[in-house]
């Protein structure tokens, strides 16, 4: 590509619509150098929040004034990833707070726990805008690629280790269905460019976009692709756990979202019954669990069979695009508070000991850390959808796109698995306020400043979002 050709793409508009990646990669190189200068290493928590405010900032400007679609076509810079890239900030910014006080023999690291950190958001930028099939590989691997670093960091844990290898091999398996996928697309159609790719059709295209469906569905963790993620997420350091339960797979439906036409409407039938099937299953699952954070892992397997559903609502009626964008937007802001704030308590219960990862070891929390407690219990209470809380409002959004969408018998079976749901959530909460401490156990006693601040933070969302939806309704296209 020549100077002037490269001139020509950098608009203005061009470089408005991908600045927030732009500061987050200032914030990497800084960050990288402050590792190696003499008396640096102290300013890379300024570094790592000040390229994230940074961005913040940044996609609160696109998300008012969108600069639409740039570099050739290949981003689009919308309202709706304005919104997405707030939700992938607010994400990081969660998980990074919850981790300040969980390592101990890789503190050496933290400078590359960083930095994998904010390349990684980068990858979930740049897959939310991507409008064509290499510009979304590219951060699809800037996003997994790290996340693969991140799940087995505590190089001294063989449970990390496993967990980061299983993610590993899985996530590369899935990049090559991504890749197989798009090979066929482009052979029936001589294009990667999503807008091309939407006037396609024929046998050898179906098949394309039905191996790239399957990579997503890994990346989501749907059905049947979900069998990796109580596995994973237990094994790996809970922050990063943190993160992956929510931004990875809000980067995922982001995408995914952007591509809904690309399915035929008879995958309706396909998909309605996929996210069903993953709602059951995780709900199922999560019943039967003694460690929370598989607990949770089940649990983020059921939510994304529920955000699932807006894409069956997509298919079902064309004219509801808009309104299921809206919906999975809501739910995933609400879901990066609602489980980032629970998956963090675990973190900064888990500095006093791994044993607090299993339910019965909550018992009389109410009494030995009843801030800890409350907050636990506005996250479950949330997470199972009870009114007055983001959750509840999230998944009344969902159901509202399947209805008008005259989904109505989903709709009803949604709402019957989400009920399931209150009974795993619910007992995490009679453990922590109705039963007796353990006597042989000591009470917790880690405290964070960071951590109080990211909890104080994810639950004032998650009341705000329950109670005043307007403020982010109001805002989305």
């Amino acid at each position: 590509m020549s100077t002037q050709q490269i001139a020509e793409l950098l608009t203005p508009e061009a470089l408005r619509a991908v600045a927030p990646m732009l500061a987050i990669s200032a914030g990497v190189l800084l960050s990288l150098l402050a590792d190696i200068v003499p008396g640096a290493r102290a300013a890379r928590p300024v570094l790592f929040l000040g390229s994230l405010a940074a961005a913040f900032v940044l996609q609160i400007s696109i998300l008012a004034d969108p600069p639409g679609l740039v570099l050739g076509g290949t981003y689009a810079a919308t309202a709706l990833t304005g919104a997405w890239g707030l939700i992938f900030v607010a994400a990081a910014l969660v998980a990074y707070a919850f981790g300040r006080r969980y390592y101990d023999a890789e503190r050496p690291f933290l400078s590359e726990h960083d930095v994998l950190m904010l390349c990684a958001v980068v990858g979930m930028m740049l897959m939310a805008g991507a409008r064509d099939l290499l510009s979304f590989f590219i951060g699809l691997e800037l996003l997994s690629v790290p996340l693969y670093a991140l799940a087995g960091f505590r190089r001294a844990d063989y449970r990390s280790v496993r967990a980061g290898m299983k993610y590993f091999l899985l996530g590369a398996f899935s990049a090559g269905l991504f890749l197989y996928g798009a090979g066929l697309a482009y052979a029936a159609t001589g294009s990667i460019d999503l807008a091309d790719l939407a006037q396609a059709d024929g046998a050898l295209f179906t098949v394309g976009v039905a191996l790239m469906v399957a990579s997503l569905f890994f990346k989501i963790s749907v059905f049947p692709f979900h069998f990796w993620v109580p596995d994973v997420y237990q094994e790996s350091p809970t922050p990063v756990t943190t993160f992956m339960a929510t931004g990875t797979k809000a980067a995922g439906f982001a995408f995914l979202l952007n591509a809904t036409f690309l399915l035929p409407r008879s995958a309706l039938a396909s998909v309605a019954a996929i996210a069903i099937l993953t709602m059951a299953i995780g709900n199922l699952g999560a019943l039967v669990q003694s460690d929370l954070k598989r607990l949770l892992g089940f649990s983020a397997v059921a939510h994304a069979g529920t955000v699932l559903l807006v894409v069956a609502g997509t298919l079902a009626d064309a004219t509801l695009a808009a309104s299921a964008a809206r919906a999975a937007v809501y739910y995933m802001a609400a879901y990066v508070f609602t489980a980032g704030g629970a998956f963090g308590l675990i973190a900064l219960l888990e500095s006093d000991g791994e044993h607090f990862t299993r339910v019965d070891a909550l018992r009389g929390l109410w009494r030995r850390r009843p801030g800890v407690a409350a907050a636990m219990t506005l996250f479950m209470l949330s997470l199972a959808g009870i009114p007055a809380t983001g959750g509840f409002l999230g998944k009344w959004l969902v159901f509202a796109v399947l209805v008008d969408a005259g989904l109505v018998p989903v709709a009803v079976i949604g709402v019957l698995l989400s009920v399931v749901a209150v009974g795993y959530y619910l007992r995490v909460v009679v453990a922590m306020t109705m039963q007796p401490e353990p006597e042989d156990q000591a009470a917790p006693t880690t405290r964070s400043l960071y951590a109080s601040l990211a909890t104080g933070l994810c639950a004032f969302m998650v009341v705000l979002l329950g109670l005043l939806p307007g403020w982010l309704l109001g805002r989305l296209p």
